[in-house]
């Protein structure tokens, strides 16, 4: 994975995202919601909605936003089921697509997720299909900064319990398992960094180089297809992106 940020090819390639805070606002709220009314509205006790909190913090979400979220979720009605299901797919040119949905509706979702993989020239595995190419792993960013002592960070966060710290070229980043990412966030909160994103994330082990055009067009189209979708929370694959992609 050498020259590959995790966080900056999963998150930073999203940058037309600026004019969809709205639509991003309002899946992480649905998160959030659902969060508290599985698990409590205490994040120390809840690491689902720690997590999703995160989530939200990462992308700028006003506090605001996110108390109210947590309010609905106090308040929502018993009877609104919420599901987390991770669709497994094939793209165009042997990409891999790990598709994460919170939905109320498994078969409606399934049935736009299905369309989206076959209108854009892929196809929709089963469970299974692709997941063993992808690493389930919590991921810590800090941005590089003069004032930050590299070995001082390295070790607060080896000590809060970190898999990996590395070096990349705009950030830091920093490895977890997925079930010690809250405990290493708020270990590094403690240390003092304070100005850190942060989420649970399928990471590619290895990336597909796409040189066909059509194959890059069709890309784009079902990621945007599926980003749009509402019952979409996150889309991971293992397509490496041109440079020029990731900073649209």
């Amino acid at each position: 994975m050498s020259g590959h940020s995790k966080w900056s090819n999963i998150k930073n390639r999203k940058g037309k995202q600026d004019a969809l805070k709205g639509k991003i606002f309002t899946k992480l709220a649905r998160a959030i919601t659902v969060s508290v009314r599985e698990g409590g509205s205490d994040a120390g006790y809840n690491s689902s909605l720690a997590t999703a909190i995160e989530k939200a913090k990462a992308q700028n979400m006003p506090n605001d936003n996110i108390d109210r979220a947590v309010k609905a979720g106090l308040a929502a009605a018993s009877g609104e089921n919420f599901e987390t299901i991770t669709y497994e797919g094939y793209g165009p040119s042997g990409t891999a697509f790990m598709v994460q949905c919170l939905t109320d509706n498994k078969n409606r979702t399934a049935a736009d997720v299905r369309h989206y993989f076959s209108k854009y020239n892929g196809n929709l595995g089963t469970t299974g299909c692709v997941g063993y190419l992808f690493d389930r792993n919590g991921v810590i960013s800090i941005d590089l900064d003069d004032k930050i002592d590299e070995e001082e960070l390295m070790m607060a966060a080896l000590e809060a319990g970190a898999e990996d710290f590395e070096v990349e070229e705009d950030n830091y980043e920093i490895t977890t398992a997925p079930e010690d990412f809250i405990q290493v966030l708020n270990g590094l909160k403690e240390a003092g960094y304070n100005d850190i994103k942060g989420d649970i994330m399928y990471i590619p082990q290895t990336y597909v180089k796409v040189e066909d055009e059509d194959a890059i067009k069709n890309l784009e189209k079902m990621i945007d297809a599926m980003e749009d979708n509402d019952d979409v929370q996150e889309v991971y694959h293992n397509w490496d992106m041109p440079e020029e992609e990731e900073e649209e």
